[in-house]
């Protein structure tokens, strides 16, 4: 009790004297070129690792991700390549219907420092190909429950290809979008990250998402709105392809495709309390010299003296895709929570929050396999305790609970209690 009056008191403190500072976060969007079943250049882990130890972003959005394992997989490697708490979002397979002949196996997911971020919701918005994948982030701040800096978070992955039919179904896909994006404040803040296979800013897709007329509009923060296809004018901000040599999987061709991208909603670039750092949208790589159009991103003519990225950088860039990451930054005057003394946030959902008799949980961590789960009610007192094994989706009985509110929670590590109840 007294920890938690001395905690109180603290962030009374802090929003008195309006004590902040400046927090800065890294974010960046990969397409990950159907990871781990596209195995024709070895050992893809080892050079995943290196980029994102050499980038060390705080939010990892993916696409072409095929499975649970490799989600696992790409979670074990933020935690080696950029820190310890990283967790990721649930992993769920392609919801959308499927009249195509595609498999379903490009899936998209968010990895997240679980120090910096809360995970408050998951969304999946279905299309006629492929799902958009949206989460709620909070920032974990002194003083989130008084003032709270939410954001959502949106990874897309539009139809491939040239030609008007493909274009048209990237506009239908995004109105899908759009339909969602209606039922949020006009004030939310959002960032997209996605692979939107664009041929050209006039693209009724990209001008859809640049409706001023929207409820949410989106802005492209490297304000290079134009004909990107095979125009080495853009190629700045080029992202595919960065292989010219075949037999390495993903497309070959050289560099010359503004293909991924981040955007973010209007009042991120200004008014919003999570702000874009200017100038700080960068396609990671890409060193901007039209010398390397048509090039591979590894060759002689993606690089001069002083060039930002090294070789090394750009091999591992060439060795395991064949698009580069986007990255830019977000700011915010607020304090983070030190975990030290707050609960730990990871990841733990709920496949639905009003039940009968079973009570299903997924659980993306390590940290919460083997645990013992209790059940609060609503005066705090612990009236059931379960214990998890190390599958993903696990199932328990709840019979023996009358009908009325509950929380589900972790002791061992501590977590954010989820509300459920229980009426039959």
């Amino acid at each position: 009790m007294k920890k938690k009056i001395l905690s109180f008191l603290t962030v009374c403190l802090m929003s008195s004297l309006n004590v902040s500072a400046q927090e800065t976060f890294k974010v960046m969007f990969y397409n990950l070129l159907n990871y781990p079943l596209e195995d024709a250049v070895p050992n893809r882990e080892d050079d995943l690792e290196f980029i994102l130890a050499d980038y060390q972003p705080d939010l990892l959005l993916v696409c072409e991700l095929n499975n649970i394992t490799g989600a696992n997989t790409v979670l074990n490697i933020t935690r080696t390549a950029i820190n310890p708490n990283f967790e990721m979002a649930t992993y769920v397979s392609n919801t959308s219907d499927d009249t195509t002949g595609d498999q379903n196996d490009l899936q998209n997911l968010l990895y997240y420092d679980s120090t910096k971020f809360i995970l408050e919701e998951e969304i999946i918005v279905p299309t006629d190909l492929r799902d958009f994948n949206v989460y709620k982030l909070q920032l974990n701040t002194i003083d989130q429950d008084i003032n709270p800096v939410e954001f959502y978070v949106i990874v897309c992955h539009l139809k491939a290809s040239s030609g008007t039919v493909n274009a048209q179904r990237r506009f239908e896909m995004v109105l899908e979008l759009d339909a969602y994006l209606n039922t949020l404040p006009s004030d939310t803040n959002v960032i997209l990250g996605g692979d939107l296979n664009l041929y050209t800013g006039s693209e009724p897709a990209f001008q859809q998402l640049l409706q001023d007329t929207n409820n949410i509009t989106f802005a492209d923060p490297a304000d290079r709105v134009g004909s990107w296809n095979n125009n080495p004018n853009f190629v700045d901000v080029f992202t595919q392809s960065t292989r010219t040599q075949s037999g390495m999987g993903g497309t070959t061709g050289g560099f010359d495709d503004r293909f991924d991208f981040i955007l973010t909603s209007e009042n991120i670039l200004s008014t919003a309390n999570i702000t874009y750092v200017a100038d700080s949208y960068q396609v990671y790589g890409n060193n901007g010299l039209s010398a390397c159009y048509n090039s591979a991103i590894n060759s002689s003519n993606c690089a001069v003296p002083g060039s930002e990225f090294s070789f090394e950088v750009r091999d591992a860039l060439h060795n395991f895709s064949d698009h580069l990451p986007v990255t830019l930054s977000l700011e915010a005057n607020v304090t983070l929570s030190d975990l030290g003394d707050s609960e730990i946030t990871v990841n733990y959902n709920l496949e639905k929050t009003l039940i009968d008799s079973e009570l299903i949980i997924y659980i993306n961590s390590f940290k919460l396999f083997n645990q013992e789960l209790n059940i609060y009610d609503s005066l705090g007192q612990v009236v059931e305790t379960f214990q998890t094994n190390s599958s993903a989706r696990q199932v328990f009985n709840t019979t023996k609970l009358s009908n009325g509110i509950y929380f589900l929670g972790f002791s061992k590590p501590q977590t954010k209690p989820i509300k459920f109840v229980i009426s039959r």
